[in-house]
């Protein structure tokens, strides 16, 4: 007689024991609960990060839901080291990673750090202009 282990009923449930891993397979966008696992941190950190980093932008599907891309993955790695392991606050953190991106491109915009308003208004006022310039265009 067969016991109830080696069953060969498909419907019957079998054990199955999961693995977790650490890191999904290889994605173009991963969602903020698997960032959030792959880098041991609670979403609504990685949440109120996004707002003290200003290069920390991730997309948002047609739904509203962050996905996070492998840059900002690497970024969100960077600052939990900073953070967690290394003993920054966040403002240190932001300076660190500031002087960081000066030392290795000078000539290049530093993306961590927040335009000023008169930058804003400045690139808001060329856009007008093209945008009016287009209209004047197929009037």
């Amino acid at each position: 007689m067969m016991s109830e282990k080696e069953s060969d009923n498909p419907r019957q449930k079998k054990s199955v024991r999961r693995v977790r891993l650490k890191r999904p397979p290889e994605r173009l966008y991963y969602s903020i609960s698997e960032v959030g696992e792959m880098i041991s941190v609670k979403p609504y950190v990685l949440r109120f990060w996004e707002k003290e980093f200003a290069a920390l932008r991730p997309k948002k599907n047609r739904a509203g839901n962050r996905i996070y891309q492998k840059k900002d993955i690497e970024l969100l790695e960077r600052i939990r080291d900073l953070l967690y392991h290394e003993g920054y606050t966040i403002l240190g953190a932001r300076q660190k990673l500031k002087s960081k991106r000066e030392k290795d491109d000078p000539g290049f915009p530093n993306a961590l750090d927040d335009p000023g308003p008169q930058q804003i208004k400045d690139e808001l006022s060329e856009i007008r202009r093209e945008v009016e310039e287009l209209i004047a265009l197929f009037s």
